[in-house]
């Protein structure tokens, strides 16, 4: 079964960095960001536009990088940048406002990457205490 829906961007990442990027939310959404400066982090998710090619969305298997272990595993499963909807999430920390202008810390995304949604960071909701993860996830980046 094949579903096909659709999917407005509402920025682009105008600056990537690794201390801080400036995440470019569009005027017709801007209003959305109302209260967000209320937040330390939040979480964005946004389309990994370089992957976004057929043979990259084939893959279903993959090694994950940057680990310790090399254990073929589902992308379903991982981190993967290679997957059949190239979306990634990322919590960041949210330094500051300006207009329509996210300044944030730790964003994973490169520049002219489309974003696709934000949400807040709720802890009571957003962090699973004593989750179980397979070992080859506790070593190596934080995504």
């Amino acid at each position: 079964m094949s579903v096909k829906g659709e999917l407005r961007f509402i920025g682009v990442v105008e600056k990537a960095g690794e201390q801080e990027a400036i995440v470019r939310i569009f005027p017709e959404f801007c209003a959305g960001l109302k209260g967000i400066q209320d937040f330390s982090h939040i979480i964005i998710l946004y389309w990994m536009h370089l992957r976004d090619k057929e043979e990259e969305r084939q893959t279903l298997l993959v090694f994950p990088k940057k680990h310790a272990w090399n254990v073929e595993t589902g992308v379903f499963a991982c981190r993967s940048p290679s997957r059949p909807n190239p979306i990634g999430l990322c919590v960041v920390e949210l330094v500051k406002v300006e207009e329509c202008n996210l300044i944030v810390k730790g964003l994973d995304a490169l520049e002219g990457s489309p974003i696709v949604d934000i949400k807040p960071y709720i802890p009571r909701a957003d962090s699973v205490p004593n989750a179980r993860v397979p070992k080859w996830t506790t070593q190596g980046p934080p995504t």
